[in-house]
């Protein structure tokens, strides 16, 4: 098992404790570091800033918004930050949903699957320089032809030389055909609502992955990153209470009532009914009543709150769930610290 710092991404304003958190990851044995993004902050700038203070952590995302950016346009980002970074960096890519694709990026959602496949078959292209990239789409199609184009596109290989001709690329994927689909042509995933409660689950979906002709890896050398709400406290039901409104958000807000892939996640744990309430009255407005509905076993199910030992336990069931990196979000460099004493090294 290893720890990964998960900054996220920004709210209103930046975290004036990222500096600290990152310097505190690297010396307490933390494997890497990560950021994200939505719609507000980036996540390749906070990671080079942060990431230039450092000398080991392996800088990832999670997850690039996979619409904000054309695919040769994230394998140049990668590529520059690998260099920088002297070959540490990790690419960690989500779909999102409609409500942001095409509401903020203003992209066709159609065919996620689809269009990630291509996606990350035209930035390896990018890395391996083997040959001028191209791509007959349909939904990158490279050089651009038909209607709208000049018919003056050439094909054209990076002009800077990657460090590495396969620069990881994980997936942020929440569905069974997504998951699937990070086993067969990526080298990670990134769960954001993992539960070891339904790791067969997760098992079978990856393993239909890893069957397909051409697959990428194994299980052996497989990373499942999964995103870990931990508290260590004496107070289980106060950190409960102050966990609900983030799920609250994520089942209820985010995206719209009918497509919401988070709340499809808790629906496959078996809280539909749960999901409903929480959406009804997230979009009624009545925010704080949404957080206050949800069960303490609905957030034990995923998150990590108890005593040392508690947590201790935890952290092994996960382990032994098939989960490698665990993300964390401490608040301090005394939760850093702590946390590393978590994990034998």
């Amino acid at each position: 098992m290893k720890l990964g710092l998960q900054l996220g991404y920004w709210g209103a304003a930046p975290s004036p404790h990222h500096a600290e958190l990152v310097t505190a990851a690297e010396a307490a044995g933390f494997d890497s570091v990560f950021t994200a993004e939505a719609w507000g902050s980036d996540a390749y700038t906070p990671l080079a800033w942060w990431g230039s203070s450092t000398d080991r952590l392996r800088l990832g995302t999670s997850v690039l918004q996979l619409s904000a950016r054309t695919p040769t346009a994230c394998a140049m980002a990668a590529l520059t930050l690998d260099h920088l970074s002297g070959g540490r960096h990790i690419v960690g890519l989500g779909v999102s949903g409609p409500q942001v694709v095409e509401g903020w990026y203003g992209q066709p959602f159609a065919k996620p699957l689809a269009r990630t496949r291509e996606y990350i078959d035209i930035m390896r292209q990018v890395w391996a320089r083997e040959a001028p990239v191209t791509s007959e789409g349909p939904h990158y199609q490279l050089p651009l032809s038909g209607e709208g184009a000049t018919g003056l596109g050439k094909p054209l290989k990076p002009i800077t030389h990657p460090l590495r001709a396969d620069i990881p690329v994980m997936l942020g994927a929440e569905g069974p055909k997504n998951i699937a689909l990070a086993a067969e042509i990526a080298d990670g995933w990134l769960p954001l609502f993992y539960t070891p409660r339904l790791a067969d689950t997760y098992n079978e979906w990856l393993d239909e992955g890893f069957r397909r002709p051409g697959a990428r890896r194994t299980r052996e050398d497989f990373e499942i990153c999964a995103t870990a709400q931990i508290v260590i406290t004496d107070d289980r039901a106060a950190t409960f209470e102050a966990i609900k409104p983030f799920l609250a958000l994520y089942m209820g807000g985010m995206g719209s009532e009918d497509t919401n892939f988070h709340a499809e996640v808790y629906r496959r744990m078996g809280y539909a009914e749960v999901v409903d309430e929480v959406t009804a009255l997230f979009r009624s407005d009545r925010k704080e009543e949404a957080a206050r509905i949800i069960p303490d076993e609905v957030v034990e199910d995923s998150a990590i709150v108890g005593t040392i030992d508690h947590v201790r336990t935890q952290v092994t069931r996960w382990e032994d769930a098939g989960v490698s990196m665990m993300l964390v979000s401490p608040g301090s460099v005394a939760e850093v610290e702590q946390l590393a004493t978590l994990i034998d090294r």
